[in-house]
Order: structure tokens, then sequence, then C-alpha cells
């Protein structure tokens, strides 16, 4: 999805498309030579599962089809620092806090990892589970903190200060 389009943005269309329960299986990956934080935060707000850049890369469109597809999510990286920085500048919400006195300890420990950018398999392996155990706390996760995705546990982790954006 391109977030201008004649007729109707596609910050609209993702909207549309994400908030129709026929289409709950649908992910949306926003492509777009606009890299402004107004059109990342929109576009997540709005319910796309990622954000890449159209100068990416042939292969590096296909791997961020894929990982959406997959239910993952996906920021470019270039829009993943200014992301996480904005939301550390924020004061801390309290119901970001309050959720996560929610959740369980294993839990806390996905989540720290999903917020660190591991894979399923990954946190499976550093964790001593197996793929199956992982996707339950992630299943679990989702509905205690309200998510949609990954990206949104993601803000989650970060918000919760589970993780830390690295000083580079």
């Amino acid at each position: 999805m391109d977030v201008k389009m004649p007729d109707m943005d596609g910050i609209e269309a993702t909207r549309r498309i994400c908030a129709d329960p026929a289409d709950a299986g649908i992910r949306v990956l926003i492509l777009t030579t606009f890299d402004q934080d107004e059109y990342v935060y929109a576009s997540l707000r709005a319910g796309a599962s990622g954000f890449l850049l159209k100068h990416a890369t042939a292969t590096e469109l296909l791997a961020a089809i894929k990982v959406v597809a997959a239910g993952e999510a996906l920021l470019a990286p270039t829009v993943t620092r200014r992301l996480i920085a904005e939301f550390l500048r924020r004061p801390h919400p309290a119901s970001a806090a309050r959720d996560l006195d929610d959740i369980t300890q294993r839990e806390r420990e996905v989540l720290t990892l999903i917020g660190r950018g591991m894979s399923n398999s990954e946190i499976a392996e550093h964790l001593h589970l197996t793929v199956g155990t992982v996707k339950t706390h992630i299943g679990r996760l989702l509905a205690k903190l309200h998510a949609r995705d990954r990206a949104q546990l993601v803000i989650a982790a970060y918000e919760g200060r589970l993780v830390n954006p690295s000083p580079q």
C-alpha cells in the first residue's frame, strides 16, 4: 500500500481494510517514498504491519512481504530509531505499566525478546522452549496487552521499559 494514491490515501485504505472483521487475516505493508514520522505513526495506527521505503532493494521488499505475511511486523531501518526515540520521549503511560503487571514472568521474558527483535524460533532457542509454546505466550501477550500484532508488542516492550534503544 502506498501512502499517496488517487481517490483515497493509503492510510485510510489501510484503516478500512484492517477494521473489517472479514479481513482479519489480511496484513498491510506500506511501501512509500515518504520517510516522514507522521506517515509512519498514522500507518501503524491504521493497522499496517509494516512500513518500508521505496528505495528498498527487491530482496528487501520480498523479505518484508514474507515477514508481514507471516504475521510479524517490520519497519524500515531508517524509521526504527526515530520511532523508538519518539516513544521514549513521551511520558510513561500508566496504562502500559498496569498492563505489564498482568503478565507472567515468562511472558515478560518473551515480550522483552520480541522487543529486541527476535523471531519466534530465536526466542524458543534462547528460552529453551518449543516454537509452539512461544506462539502460545505471544497469543496471551496480544490478548492481555490488547495488541493487534507484533509491532504493538514491540511498542509495549519499549513503553514498559523492558527494552531500551542501544546508544548508537
